[in-house]
Formats: structure tokens, C-alpha cells, sequence
């Protein structure tokens, strides 16, 4: 049987086939990019800060499946004027210093960056409506002293109970705090935020926004309200935006409000790195202990024992570290 063509017919012949360029192991020198931070993300497009230019870009294809997240300093190429249509491309991410993640559950291993290039992790929390979730709180400061950054408590709405109850469990920990309530001065919150590019990480209904709208009149954030029945927030939030203080006075991150803070991420045998002093009286410990309560011949009990070490920051540390494993709800 024969085929369909025959030898005379033209569909019969070889096609040409595709003329590829040579592969070479040179790359492009980006000699023209320039410099700027990612400030927001948004299904795959990225807001740049280009000087005092607000840029558009996508990733360029070199970069794969490489990350790009807020608060990245990257280099970028193409349209960088920051005109309505143009499109410049991140061809570069710069080594980030601090690296804030966290995990949708504990044991989920993807890790997910929320926030690069940060100093300092500003944990908000209302202290009545919606009610404090503690255990969410020590979830923040572990990931915080994870990421080498510096915890700072923000108790809002003052008005409406006493912050002490609160203060008197993290006091030992010796955690920096600040108290606000709504259309009080927030002189004290800005003295801790000069000079620092500053994450507000909470829960909704906490009153992130109100705080950012305060702090930045520009920024305009959606603020809402807590739901009577089940005392929680509605996300008024929904990606990570960074916005400069006025006066160049640092920057802030807003992040969207958290249900839970995963932290599958955190090894228990590092959170002790982040308390020096404790740090140094775990040299009796055995092998392979987690410094955490009902380990056998702790270093930390021996030091309780002896009276060198503060049984409150003691007990304060391992509540941090039985965080890792218990739910935050």
C-alpha cells in the first residue's frame, strides 16, 4: 500500500527545520539597569520604587522560579519611566537580609516569604475587640527571632481594657512595647519606627489600618470592623504594601490580616540563639536537648536551681518554644 505522497509531490520532501542560535555562556551584563524595592505584589506583576517613580515590571525569564517578593532590592531593565502602559523586567534580586516567612500550617512544608530586607516585626494587637490571641503572638515572635529581626509589641485600643494582663505575661521576655487607642498620639510608635523598615503583622480587626493611615495620611487603607457575632476582623487587606514614612523617617509594611502563623519552618534548636543570656547556660545540657520543659538535666533548670538564671524568662522561653507545636487558634 502506498503512502499519501508520492516522490513527485512536494509535501514529500524533509522540512526545513528550526535554525536555533549557538547556546553561549555569556550573559547579559545589564550595564543599563537600574536599582529599585519591590513596594507590592500583584498576580505576577510587581511595583517597583524607582527613585521617586513608581514602576511597573514583570520577572524576566532568567530568573525562573526564583522568588520575588515586597521588599526586595532588585535591578531592572526595559520601560523604567513609571508612564501609564510601560513595563520594565526585574532581571536581578539582590542578597536579602533578613528573610520573614512563615507556613499555612505547621505541617506544610512549603515555606512562604512575606517580607524581605526588614528590621523589625511590629506584632499588633488589639487588647478587646476582637480579643488577644496569645498563642498567635508567640507564634510572631518566634518567627520574628527566626528572621533576626527585632519584636515590638503594638497593643491598640487601650481604651477599651487594660494593657497590663497583657504586658505581664511578655514583660520577662523583654520585649519592647508601645500602647495606642483610637485618635491618641502615636509619638511613642513613631519613635520605634525612625530609621527602620518595619513589618504590622495581626490578625483582622486589630486596627492595622487605622494605625498605617495614621502614620501615612496618603496611604488611603480600607479600614473595617469586627463582626459581632464571632468577634473576628474581615480582611480589609489583601496583599503586602510598603509605603515610606513622611519625611523619609523609614518604611512600613501593611500585611494582610493572619488566621494562623505556620512556623514548620523554625527549627526548635534555634530559637534559643535569640536569648544570649539563656544561650550561655545551656553549655551542661546533654546531647540533643531541646531546652524545653521536662527535658532531662537542662541547663536551664540547673541554672533556676542555682539561681542564675530568672525562672519567669525561663518559663517565658519555653512557652515560646511549645508555640512551634501547638495550634494557634
Amino acid at each position: 500500500m502506498s503512502g499519501r505522497y508520492t516522490e513527485h509531490d512536494h509535501e514529500h520532501y524533509e522540512r526545513p527545520r528550526r535554525h536555533t542560535r549557538p547556546r553561549t555562556k555569556e550573559r547579559p551584563s545589564y550595564e543599563d539597569a537600574v536599582d529599585g524595592v519591590v513596594v507590592t505584589v500583584d498576580r505576577g506583576r510587581y511595583t517597583l520604587l524607582v527613585d521617586d517613580a513608581t514602576v511597573m515590571a514583570m520577572k524576566a525569564r532568567p530568573l525562573g522560579r526564583k522568588g520575588v517578593v515586597v521588599g526586595d532590592r532588585v535591578r531592572a531593565v526595559g520601560d523604567t519611566s513609571g508612564a501609564d502602559g510601560s513595563l520594565a523586567r526585574i532581571v536581578e534580586v539582590a542578597e536579602r537580609r533578613t528573610v520573614l516567612r512563615r507556613t499555612a500550617d505547621d505541617d506544610d512544608p512549603v515555606e512562604r516569604v512575606i517580607v524581605s530586607n526588614a528590621d523589625q516585626l511590629v506584632v499588633v494587637t488589639a487588647l478587646a475587640d476582637p480579643e488577644p490571641r496569645p498563642r498567635l503572638i508567640d507564634r510572631a515572635l518566634v518567627a520574628a527571632y527566626d528572621a533576626g529581626m527585632q519584636p515590638l509589641l503594638c497593643l491598640t485600643k487601650s481604651d477599651l481594657a487594660d494593657p497590663e494582663t497583657l504586658l505581664s505575661t511578655y514583660r520577662s521576655l523583654g520585649v519592647p512595647w508601645v500602647v495606642t487607642r483610637k485618635g491618641g498620639d502615636l509619638d511613642a510608635l513613631r519613635e520605634r519606627l525612625h530609621g527602620r523598615t518595619s513589618v504590622l503583622l495581626g490578625h483582622s480587626g486589630v486596627g492595622k489600618s487605622t494605625l498605617v493611615n495614621a502614620l501615612v495620611p496618603a496611604a488611603d487603607r480600607q479600614v473595617g470592623v469586627v463582626n459581632a457575632v464571632t468577634g473576628r476582623g474581615r480582611h480589609t487587606s489583601t496583599s503586602a504594601f510598603m509605603l515610606a514614612l513622611p519625611d523619609g523617617a523609614g518604611w512600613i509594611v501593611d500585611t494582610p490580616g493572619i488566621r494562623s502563623f505556620g512556623l514548620a519552618h523554625v527549627r526548635p534548636g534555634q530559637l534559643i540563639g535569640a536569648f544570649p543570656d539563656l544561650d550561655e547556660l545551656t553549655g551542661e545540657c546533654s546531647r540533643g536537648c531541646t531546652h524545653g520543659a521536662g527535658e532531662p538535666e537542662c541547663g536551664l533548670d540547673l541554672a533556676v536551681a542555682s539561681g542564675a538564671a530568672d525562672p519567669d524568662r525561663v518559663e517565658s522561653f519555653r512557652r515560646l518554644l511549645a508555640a512551634r507545636s501547638e495550634p494557634a487558634y
